[in-house]
């Protein structure tokens, strides 16, 4: 296993030299916001789908600069996300979650969007278009299940259970061994997701 300093090392190669990618990701990542905030609705399955490609971002640039272990990891967390998400495909939208997660929702979306760690920036707001959205794990991650917790855990207790598994190992990494603090969002924001998850259990359990 790489020692530290090499794996963040790697972490800020990438964050650095993609940029572009990333400026593209928190494009997508506005419009929708803002579509959202208009009214639109995905169904549920084609959302998600949709959170995949995030994910796979993450495995395309980890496997480009010789990180095997997130790029196989994001690649097959993809995989399994995509396949998870058109399962009992139907014409149910997407529809707010509970307050509570809601809110946390939006705080993971503001965590990943800003994420202030690995890119070298010259001003302090280049972190709202610059930050390694698409390009690291954990502020795509914080993303995905900000998007996710506004869901409500986007219909799938296996999605949610997913995600919130991803997220909780890449938080306690980042933030224990790696020493990246502002992971232990990602870990809260995990947590919050499996509590989706379980809400979704209960509620399929009681309409059986």
């Amino acid at each position: 296993m790489p020692s530290t300093p090499q794996i963040l090392q790697n972490l800020a190669q990438i964050a650095n030299a993609q940029r572009p990618a990333a400026i593209l990701w928190h494009i997508a990542l506005f419009v929708l916001v803002v579509a959202l905030a208009l009214g639109f609705r995905p169904r549920l399955h084609q959302a998600r789908v949709a959170l995949a490609a995030p994910i796979a971002s993450v495995s395309v640039f980890a496997w480009s600069y010789a990180n095997p272990f997130n790029g196989a990891v994001f690649g097959a967390f993809a995989a399994v996300l995509a396949i998870l998400g058109t399962r009992a495909p139907s014409e149910l939208r997407v529809a707010r979650g509970p307050l509570l997660p809601c809110t946390a929702g939006v705080l993971m979306i503001a965590s990943g969007w800003v994420y202030p760690h690995f890119v070298v920036v010259d001003r302090w707001w280049h972190f709202l278009y610059e930050a390694p959205l698409g390009l690291l794990p954990c502020p795509t991650l914080s993303v995905v299940i900000g998007l996710a917790l506004l869901g409500g855990g986007l219909g799938s207790r296996a999605w949610a259970w997913a995600v919130a598994l991803l997220g909780v190992f890449y938080g306690v990494f980042g933030a224990w061994y790696l020493g990246v603090s502002a992971d232990w969002v990602l870990c809260a924001g995990s947590a919050f997701l499996a509590f989706e998850a379980l809400r979704l259990h209960r509620g399929n359990e009681s309409r059986g």
